[in-house]
């Protein structure tokens, strides 16, 4: 174990021992490489060890954001194209790339897993959607405008959107990430929720539907970090760190998320309680994270399994963990 990382490993499996995360695995790197990797916990499935994968729920945003952003370098799409030029039977033509990919698109959401049970499919549900309030005026986190962003993007290339995720993840050398759940480690807590997690999962579902271990998402952050390219262009990457949310009215249920930004398909996390303002990723509802400090040179993963354990209400503050973290690179 790294002495850098030991704070960050103990707040891991401190917090798997007091039962509030059932198994985890942390990985953090910088641009030299992978500092250290730990796991901690057993459930269902077993012991957790360092090669598990984990349903990622919302970090498969980026994810999609970054696969989107592949065909904007190619000149396919740009982020004003609208939603209507590409998928003419949209009930709301006028969304933009731009703002299906930062929240600000105003359709209207369907809850995850079970949601799309009066619909076809999900993309039955994009077609559907109607407006909640006038696109570009308001953030309001939505799920449903990332399978528009889908279908923008597979009307511009031949290829299934979700083959394009994995094929993205593989150039940057997450060599296991897909949307295959077979050897997933269980989730729990999904009944307070009311949420069908294998409907999700059959989905395929762009805004949540990734697999992966650690090293996946090491090697993504990795990649964001050092610029190589692998993903997208450094200059791409900078354009999607770009707030486009800053001044805009918040429809979100948490208070705390009136401090956070996003740019395309990344939360730009500017709370008063983090030392590091740099800080970009993306959490997901599984409690999994995928964050990037610039300032630091650090990536910081973190792969989990219960439903909102994260949540600004509950016990694992993350916030914590990126102080720590800032504290021994920064």
């Amino acid at each position: 174990m790294s002495d850098l990382a030991t704070p960050a490993i103990d707040w891991m499996r401190g917090h798997v021992a007091a039962g509030r995360l059932p198994t985890a695995v942390i990985g953090i790197a910088t641009r030299d490489g992978v500092i250290d990797i730990a796991a901690a916990g057993s459930d269902d499935a077993g012991d957790a060890h360092v090669d598990s994968r984990y349903c990622l729920y919302s970090v498969t945003k980026p994810l999609s954001g970054l696969a989107a952003m592949r065909a904007v370098e190619r000149g396919l799409l740009s982020t004003d194209t609208t939603l209507g030029s590409l998928v003419p039977e949209a009930a709301s033509p006028q969304v933009t790339l731009g703002q299906l990919l930062s929240h600000t698109s105003g359709l209207a959401d369907v809850v995850l897993g079970g949601g799309t049970t009066q619909y076809a499919s999900l993309r039955d549900a994009l077609l559907k959607a109607g407006l909640e309030f006038i696109p570009g005026t308001a953030r309001r986190y939505n799920n449903i405008a990332w399978e528009g962003i889908a279908a923008m993007v597979e009307a511009v290339t031949d290829e299934p959107f979700a083959a394009q995720i994995e094929r993205l993840a593989r150039d940057a050398g997450a060599t296991t990430l897909s949307f295959d759940d077979s050897d997933a480690r269980p989730v729990y807590d999904a009944e307070k929720f009311d949420h069908d997690h294998p409907a999700l999962m059959a989905l395929k579902h762009p805004a949540a539907g990734a697999v992966a271990n650690i090293h996946d998402l090491l090697a993504i952050g990795r990649s964001l970090l050092t610029g190589d390219g692998a993903l997208v262009k450094p200059a791409t990457v900078e354009a999607m760190l770009r707030p486009r949310t800053r001044g805009l009215y918040v429809i979100d249920p948490h208070p705390a998320a009136v401090h956070d930004d996003f740019g395309l398909a990344f939360n730009l996390p500017r709370r008063p309680g983090l030392i590091d303002q740099s800080w970009y990723g993306h959490e997901g509802w599984t409690s999994t994270q995928l964050w990037v400090s610039p300032e630091a040179g650090v990536v910081l993963t973190l792969v989990t399994n219960r439903f909102s354990a994260t949540a600004r209400d509950a016990a694992v503050d993350v916030d914590q963990l990126r102080n720590l973290v800032t504290t021994a690179f920064g």
